[in-house]
């Protein structure tokens, strides 16, 4: 049996909605053998420009500030080159000397270096709660606090902050905006819906907040939560991007830690475990989103071909009969019985032992299932 042995994502097709540093999470998940989509959900404006910022940073200039939050490394450099480019920015980072710097996590500490300064403190679980816990922790009343936004408002922090009788000063160094080309994500939300793909990436909430969105602007809502809730699975980069999805009742996995690298990770740990296995015709078949591994090696298999095995392999060793595999049949493909026996056909070749799939004469298709193994040496992992 010929096939190429089986990276560890190989057959699963996982979309990346990520706007910034989409392509390093691709290239990370394609390493390990993913087909990758790429549909940006949302997209950054730069606000080097913009009068909004500029008007933080006088407002920031006008008085001494007794902490600073720096809530990204990107928004916090961001800050200081827009700065720089208004003629303000030795004045602002010798400003910022005199207020404690609080990171919210190592790539905010980075940044706060970077610009020849030092953080005062940061919270080993990289949480804005935790952040937000330590400032509440103290006496703030008329203490004047910067918080550096991350691409939308903070309002449950910043309120906590003025209920503390702080005097807030809300930096919005970039801000996200709808993808000039919506194209991409209004298809996701139809191959989300149609269970097409086998996980969705998300790296800010902002991205999953559009998703959802143009998914009720496609009145598809509930069937991409009903796909998130069953065969599609959606991971999250961290907490804080997990939260539109978590407050609708959606569970995600996450990475122990905020990064693009654990999230691979995760993806790696989960995805495999979802898929089918099954002892047949002497053979290990674990069935995954396009593809099947046939004792470990990896065998493509064309989509009307998939949607069969996957009928035949929830019902494992019972005949069904070309009427119920056709029901099974991606619509355009399958018109009538005929087109059954040929993509049985196809299925034989694909997975390069025809005999896994038996002939019961005037009766149908079955798989070649060895019930006797099942315990020994596979576990039905999934429903899928």
């Amino acid at each position: 049996m010929t096939g190429e042995p089986a990276l560890p994502l190989a057959g699963f097709s996982i979309a990346v909605t990520a706007a910034r540093r989409r392509e390093e999470l691709a290239i990370l998940l394609e390493r390990r053998g993913a087909t990758v989509l790429l549909a940006p959900a949302i997209r950054i404006v730069p606000l080097a420009d913009d009068a909004d910022l500029l008007q933080a940073t006088k407002g920031c200039l006008a008085a001494p500030l007794d902490a600073v939050v720096a809530t990204t490394g990107i928004g916090f450099r961001g800050w200081m080159e827009a700065a720089e480019g208004w003629g303000l920015g030795e004045r602002l980072v010798a400003h910022l000397r005199g207020a404690r710097l609080l990171a919210r996590g190592p790539k905010a500490r980075g940044a706060i270096r970077a610009a020849g300064l030092v953080e005062a403190w940061s919270p080993a679980s990289e949480s804005s709660s935790e952040v937000l816990d330590h400032l509440l922790s103290q006496e703030l009343a008329g203490h004047r606090i910067a918080v550096q936004l991350h691409g939308e408002p903070l309002p449950d922090f910043v309120e906590a902050l003025r209920v503390a009788e702080a005097d807030v000063v809300e930096v919005p160094v970039y801000r996200w905006a709808p993808p000039q080309d919506a194209r991409p994500l209004r298809r996701l939300v139809d191959l989300v819906a149609d269970r097409q793909v086998d996980a969705v990436a998300f790296t800010s909430a902002p991205a999953v907040a559009s998703l959802l969105r143009a998914a009720q602007e496609k009145c598809r809502e509930q069937d991409l939560l009903r796909a998130f809730g069953g065969e599609v699975l959606p991971a999250c980069v961290g907490p804080v991007t997990a939260g539109p999805l978590e407050r609708v009742g959606i569970r995600t996995i996450q990475p122990d830690r905020a990064r693009l690298g654990g999230l691979a990770r995760a993806l790696v740990e989960s995805l495999p475990a979802r898929a089918r296995v099954l002892p047949v015709g002497g053979h290990r078949l674990e069935i995954r989103g396009h593809a099947v591994l046939v004792d470990g090696m990896l065998r493509p298999v064309p989509p009307a071909s998939m949607a069969v095995l996957r009928a035949l392999s929830r019902e494992a060793g019972r005949v069904l009969s070309r009427a119920d595999l056709l029901a099974w049949m991606p619509g355009g493909e399958a018109v009538n019985e005929h087109a059954v026996e040929m993509t049985v056909t196809r299925l034989r070749t694909a997975l390069g032992a025809p005999h896994l799939v038996q002939t019961v004469v005037k009766r149908g298709y079955r798989l070649a299932f060895d019930p006797e193994r099942q315990a020994d040496s596979c576990v039905d992992r999934t429903d899928r």
